[in-house]
């Protein structure tokens, strides 16, 4: 038996969960292959291998994996750069560095990267999808380069006014996207029927039955599409592969771990085992780079939808992959009816998704204008430079914001009419408080005796104690004054003690 453990009452909620996870991971798997720069029957493969090898293991229970909209940039870059021999390597060694990372317990570890920067760097992901998909509902070439994409912009819009195909084809999109948008506001049953495929379906027929010009998808056949690959070691000796491997190794797992996350709130099942979920999806990701597919990772939409649609165990997940199987191997023809068009308009609301559009300024009016800083950064990098780069910065960036942040200290001058000026450091000073310390010493009257209580400090580094060893050095050079330290007993004395800084 399959499922020994599963009681028929959960499995008649999840076969039909199971469908409707098949319906939604359809097209995307399709558009988001078109949208890499490989076959679609490729992404198609990586979702059967999210269903039926990751669905299996243990870690998360709810979540589905399969292709994702957050790698398509990253993975049409491997490719143009690398080809599909040098894809399957790049997406073997990131499954086998996930394993081995799971296998370390390192999986939790992935929570603490900054929200920021991965909200960053989906949205720098989402808009390089959005632009990038533009060309395609106008029937044009997309350029490789991120900027090239924006600076073509103009050069599209004047292409649009002066070629009747291009706006067809622009019109078959923007439909698509209607009908996504308004199929998905549906209430009662219809609603269940993703609206992503119902719109694609439409826009197939009508460009078949109106023989529309516009262009279709490719088809290989699934057997001509898998290139196995036991990898090309040799182009390991490639900088670029490595932090392209080490690329997809960070942003594969950030996604699928803080996509654990947000479906562990969905339900009330198990909660995922964060390890053990990163071992699952490197395996799925070995699998897909030993089939010379794409890389996959957890994704929230077909996570959610397999919530919603009532699924009760990790059944539901498996069935859609072999749901995704059979169609692959029993109907591939049909893809060849799909308008390309179509696909983009898929992508272009897939990338929609991944904009912060609510979270940034919910992070601005909660006095997080930092962490904003650091989303728009990230964001910024990725769309001028590439995606390892726009991370590194991202990361950098949230370290030393947190580092300014944790280094806070609060200096307090009491100047009484007579006696010592009363001088008080507390909080954690580090180099970089290092000016707003001396700037406040420097400002005392030289001809004074300073009582400096250092006993509110809870961290100071070598800097800062070599400029205030430094500045009690020259205050006690003036004649007549010295500089009176109040710090700390040790623990078995916790009286304060004063220390005449002259003798």
């Amino acid at each position: 038996m399959l499922f020994p453990a599963q009681s028929w009452r959960a499995l008649r909620a999840d076969l039909p969960a199971s469908i409707v996870v098949f319906l939604v991971a359809l097209p995307l798997c399709v558009g988001i292959a078109v949208a890499s720069g490989v076959p679609a029957e490729l992404g198609l493969v990586t979702g059967v291998v999210g269903g039926l090898v990751v669905g299996f293991m243990p870690g998360s229970s709810m979540q589905v994996s399969g292709p994702a909209a957050g790698l398509t940039v990253l993975v049409a870059e491997a490719v143009d750069r690398y080809g599909l021999a040098g894809l399957g390597t790049i997406v073997l060694v990131a499954g086998l560095l996930q394993v081995g990372l799971g296998l370390l317990r390192l999986g939790r570890w992935f929570r603490a990267i900054s929200v920021a920067v991965v909200q960053g760097m989906l949205a720098g992901i989402g808009l390089l999808l959005i632009v990038g998909q533009l060309y395609v509902l106008a029937g044009a070439a997309t350029p490789h380069t991120g900027p090239g994409k924006f600076t073509g912009l103009p050069g599209l819009v004047g292409d649009l006014v002066t070629s009747t195909t291009a706006q067809v084809s622009l019109c078959v999109g923007v439909a698509t996207i209607v009908v996504m948008v308004l199929w998905d506001a549906l209430p009662g049953r219809l609603g269940t029927v993703p609206g992503a495929l119902v719109a694609v379906a439409g826009a197939a027929w009508a460009t078949a039955v109106l023989g529309l010009p516009v262009d279709t998808i490719s088809v290989e056949g699934l057997i001509e599409a898998v290139r196995p690959s036991l990898g090309h070691w040799g182009t390991l000796a490639d900088v670029g592969v490595l932090a392209t491997i080490a690329t997809f190794t960070l942003v594969a797992s950030a996604e699928s771990l803080f996509s654990a996350a947000a479906v562990d709130r969905l339900h009330q099942g198990p909660r995922t085992d964060f390890d053990r979920e990163l071992v699952a999806q490197g395996a799925g990701n070995t699998v897909c780079g030993l089939l010379g597919a794409l890389p996959m990772t957890a994704v929230i939409v077909r996570s959610s939808a397999n919530v919603r649609a009532g699924a009760r165990t990790k059944a539901s997940r498996v069935l859609h992959g072999m749901w995704l199987l059979l169609f692959a191997a029993a109907a591939p023809g049909l893809l060849g009816l799909i308008p390309l068009p179509a696909l983009a308009a898929v992508l272009v609301h897939a990338g929609v998704k991944l904009l912060p559009l609510r979270a940034a300024p919910q992070l601005w009016r909660g006095q997080h204008q930092g962490e904003v800083v650091v989303l728009a950064v990230t964001a910024t990098a990725i769309l001028t430079m590439d995606m390892f780069t726009g991370v590194l910065v991202g990361l950098g960036l949230a370290i030393v914001k947190t580092a300014w942040e944790t280094s806070h200290v609060r200096v307090t001058v009491r100047d009484g009419t007579a006696g010592p000026i009363d001088v008080t450091l507390s909080g954690n000073a580090t180099f970089l408080r290092l000016p707003t310390i001396l700037t406040t010493l420097n400002g005392l009257p030289s001809d004074r005796t300073v009582r400096l209580d250092l006993r509110g400090l809870r961290h100071v580094d070598l800097a800062c104690r070599s400029a205030l060893d430094s500045w009690i050095e020259t205050h006690n050079g003036n004649a007549g004054v010295s500089v009176q330290i109040v710090a700390p007993r040790p623990a078995e004395d916790d009286r304060p003690r004063t220390v005449d800084a002259t003798e």
